[in-house]
């Protein structure tokens, strides 16, 4: 890592008020295994391990709150709760706001293809860039980041949207517009008594998933969640009039 990167990389981590010793280890976490592949010269190693921790780390901060805040919930409903939290959705979003995209260290193929905006590729960027900050400034410091980056999810989950997959992609698409979301009922099979439902969703006329239930309301859940699992493939129309 050359000094311009690192020097990059520290006024990256003070905007987020961390003070960062040793830069090698974020610098892992924002280089994805296509750009290793493709510079196997350079001897650098990929953030999937970081990933792994990342993991485990986000998922235990964000459980120690839950467990503290909600004395009262059983284990089932803070595991929903948790989730919730630490969706690909939610992850994105904040690897986003923290603009970690900008930093990545992607393969030649994977930029163009615009990985530096994917959101599955965000949030595992997001988990490994924990697993550095913890190996770098320990758990007092990543607990306090991470939940100062969650709040708003939190905040969600203290009001029972928590596992509603219509709540939680209708509060994402008003995020870049007025427009709503809309469901249809796309097939209807089976017998009175074991109904099969197909329900789609709709954004300014696209069709951006859909779920399948025994009852309209399941399909409609499945549906967003479904969406929310492709984000990628639609997000670009959101804000715009669907041309």
């Amino acid at each position: 890592m050359n000094a311009k990167r690192e020097e990059e990389l520290r006024q990256l981590t003070e905007g987020w008020g961390l003070d960062i010793k040793d830069f090698t280890r974020l610098n892992q976490a924002l280089t994805h295994p296509t750009y290793v592949f493709e510079n196997k010269h350079k001897g650098l190693a990929h953030n999937q391990r970081l990933e792994f921790l990342g993991d485990a780390v986000l998922g235990l901060a964000v459980g120690e709150y839950l467990y503290q805040s909600y004395p009262q919930r059983p284990e089932g409903e803070l595991t929903k709760m948790r989730a919730a939290v630490v969706c690909e959705a939610s992850l994105a979003e904040r690897s986003r706001s923290l603009g970690l995209g900008k930093y990545l260290l992607l393969g030649r193929g994977e930029e163009l293809s615009g990985g530096r905006n994917r959101s599955s590729i965000l949030a595992d960027v997001f988990e490994a860039v924990i697993g550095a900050v913890y190996l770098d400034a320990g758990w007092d410091v990543v607990k306090e980041f991470i939940l100062k980056q969650l709040v708003d999810a939190i905040k969600n989950v203290d009001t029972d949207s928590y596992g509603d997959y219509k709540t939680m992609l209708q509060e994402l698409v008003q995020k870049y517009g007025e427009e709503s979301v809309s469901y249809l009922i796309l097939k209807e099979s089976g017998p009175d008594h074991h109904k099969k439902f197909v329900a789609g969703v709709t954004y300014h006329d696209r069709l951006l998933a859909r779920g399948s239930g025994n009852s309209k309301k399941e399909a409609e859940q499945k549906a967003a969640r479904a969406a929310l699992k492709n984000l990628d493939t639609w997000k670009q129309y959101l804000g715009g009039d669907g041309s």
